[in-house]
């Protein structure tokens, strides 16, 4: 059954809950290791991660070429010209390209955000600028987006990888503790309710050709009206 393939020797089916922490992932904070600078250093390493990018470019293009759904394990170790246990060592499910993908637009925004020096303004104006980011990020993108944030929704990727629920949470707890952000104010709470309404926006986004909606402005919107139950 197409989307259930099964890693060898573990019978861990695609879409079961819990991701594998895998080698050369992202970090928590989903920033990946530059090329050349790796954890542990030494060719081995930096061989592993670039295998494992190369996997990854491979599946995400063959996914807007023919569909998550059509695309299988065998596909991408052809594309990526490896053996298929190779593909299952890096990625043991096929929904976990759809999980590095996620991680990897968050680490292209907090590299933004680091080099903007985002994080020496108010609370409210960080989360307006990742938010805002993210939505640019899908502006450039938006076939890409319209096709791998489908398949996650579809599949159960988009809500249950909770990353962006962790980082928006972050900061808001970081405005509690300043005092921008209400003293008695649930940050994880609030960063699922942030998290949620930024992926609902998207879906219904993409849904639509063309656009029905300025994205940026209904982000922003959405932002908005959570901040008013926020702020002190």
């Amino acid at each position: 059954m197409p989307g259930n393939e099964r890693t060898p020797g573990t019978g861990a089916a695609v879409g079961e809950q819990g991701a594998t922490a895998q080698p050369g992932a992202a970090t928590a904070n989903g920033a990946r290791p530059a090329p050349g600078r790796t954890p542990n250093g030494g060719r081995r390493e930096r061989r592993r991660l670039e295998v494992r990018e190369r996997l990854y470019t491979a599946a995400i293009s063959l996914f807007l070429e023919r569909g998550f759904t059509a695309t299988t394990m065998d596909d991408i170790a052809e594309r990526a010209d490896v053996a298929r246990a190779t593909v299952f060592y890096h990625f043991p499910q096929k929904i976990s390209f759809l999980e590095e993908w996620g991680r990897h637009r968050r680490a292209r925004v907090a590299e933004i955000l680091r080099r903007g020096q985002a994080g020496d303004r108010p609370v409210a104006d960080q989360l307006r600028c990742y938010l805002g980011e993210m939505a640019k990020i899908n502006l450039n993108a938006r076939q890409e987006s319209a096709v791998l944030m489908d398949a996650a929704a579809r599949h159960g990727a988009l809500f249950r990888e909770p990353m962006l629920d962790v980082e928006l949470a972050r900061l808001i707890e970081q405005g509690r503790q300043t005092g921008e952000i209400r003293a008695d104010a649930d940050a994880a709470q609030a960063g699922v309710i942030l998290a949620i309404g930024y992926f609902s926006t998207v879906l219904r986004w993409i849904a639509a050709d063309p656009p029905p909606f300025s994205l940026p402005d209904q982000i922003d919107s959405m932002l908005d009206i959570v901040l008013r139950g926020l702020l002190a």
